[in-house]
């Protein structure tokens, strides 16, 4: 799972594309139901959707990590049905060191969130042990890379044994976050893209749709029509983090590798089923919405959902409205698990099964 990656932008990932979309089925009309951060990934850890699950924000009153009940997610279902359960890189809004590891895992790698959102310096707790990254033995490392190491061990740890494993690898690409970069404009803030990658696409034109910077909104809703047009500056800022965000998931393109080539090493490739996805989409200036999410337009609510595995068919462009809401139905029907809550998802494999299955969805 990535951070505020449009679906746009999964045409730019050559490796996603090659390892993952042409040999399994790329749904093209994935929904974030609730786009922001900590409701979606909440969503993605329970089946349901946030009025039911309770996490309404990313923080205050009705937000963050402490609205959601940890001891009925996902993982610990798994758990439970004899599953390995491992977790690498970014969690919930609001999570720290002080709150512990949450249940269901069996081995724990998550960045406190006040530790996760700088690229070139932050923290991992550990299973109960908080480090500071980048270690002594690797001055220079970028968060990105050091996630997918702690993932590909995990998974050559895991692999040997017979007990069956659920990985979670959350990165914070391409959300925005430390350290700035020369090139990086007043406003809105950048992700800092790893230095090999750095300038890659300043080169590329953003493209612009009609509703960019937007001339008349008079149809909109207040809160939405109040903006104002963007000011050169602002424009020029708007397309410099669009080609930082790109730049930074070219290291998690390359994770998608890493994680693709351990897996079939250790024989498991085959057995496995992988899901690419983010929380939520981005918006890079449509309806004059500088840089933000949670508004319900398509830059928004549009997410990779990238399915490979057992069962799913290879090379297939599916157009069918699914949403994050189903991506822990489908886990819970490829493990035979049962869920603690009720799944307001539904599983993908019928879809997967029958192009021509229709669910009558709004």
């Amino acid at each position: 799972m990535t951070d505020d990656q449009t679906a746009a932008s999964v045409p730019m990932m050559p490796q996603l594309n090659a390892l993952i979309a042409n040999e399994g089925t790329n749904f093209e009309q994935a929904i974030a139901s609730f786009p922001l951060c900590c409701p979606s990934r909440a969503t993605n850890l329970t089946g349901q959707y946030a009025h039911n699950h309770g996490v309404l924000h990313n923080s205050g009153l009705f937000g963050g990590f402490r609205m959601l009940d940890n001891t009925n997610t996902l993982p610990v279902w798994l758990q439970a049905a004899g599953y390995r359960t491992m977790h690498v890189g970014r969690y919930l809004n609001g999570y720290e060191y002080r709150d512990g590891i949450p249940a269901g895992y069996t081995d724990w790698y998550g960045s406190p969130h006040s530790n996760a959102f700088n690229y070139a310096s932050w923290k991992v707790n550990e299973n109960g042990v908080l480090r500071s990254y980048p270690q002594p033995d690797r001055p220079g490392d970028y968060q990105t890379d050091q996630s997918t190491r702690r993932a590909v061990g995990l998974i050559e740890d895991a692999a040997p044994s017979a007990q069956p494993f659920y990985l979670s690898l959350w990165y914070v690409a391409p959300h925005r976050g430390g350290p700035r970069d020369p090139d990086d404009p007043a406003s809105p803030g950048t992700p800092s893209p790893a230095p090999r990658h750095r300038d890659a696409f300043a080169a590329y034109s953003m493209p612009r749709l009609p509703n960019f910077n937007e001339q008349s909104m008079y149809d909109k809703p207040q809160v939405v029509a109040d903006r104002p047009l963007f000011t050169p500056e602002k424009t020029a800022g708007i397309e410099e983090n669009w080609r930082q965000e790109l730049e930074s998931l070219l290291s998690v393109d390359e994770a998608v590798a890493h994680v693709v080539d351990v897996l079939a090493r250790t024989g498991e490739l085959e057995n496995t089923l992988i899901v690419y996805t983010a929380d939520n989409g981005f918006m890079h200036g449509e309806h004059r919405a500088l840089a933000e999410k949670v508004l319900p337009y398509e830059p928004s609510i549009r997410v990779p959902l990238i399915l490979r595995g057992p069962g799913v068919p290879r090379g297939r462009i599916d157009d069918r409205l699914v949403a994050n809401v189903d991506v822990p139905a489908t886990i819970l029907d490829e493990t035979d698990v049962i869920p603690g809550r009720v799944q307001d998802g539904r599983s993908l494999l019928p879809l997967l099964a029958d192009p021509g299955a229709e669910w009558g969805r709004d």
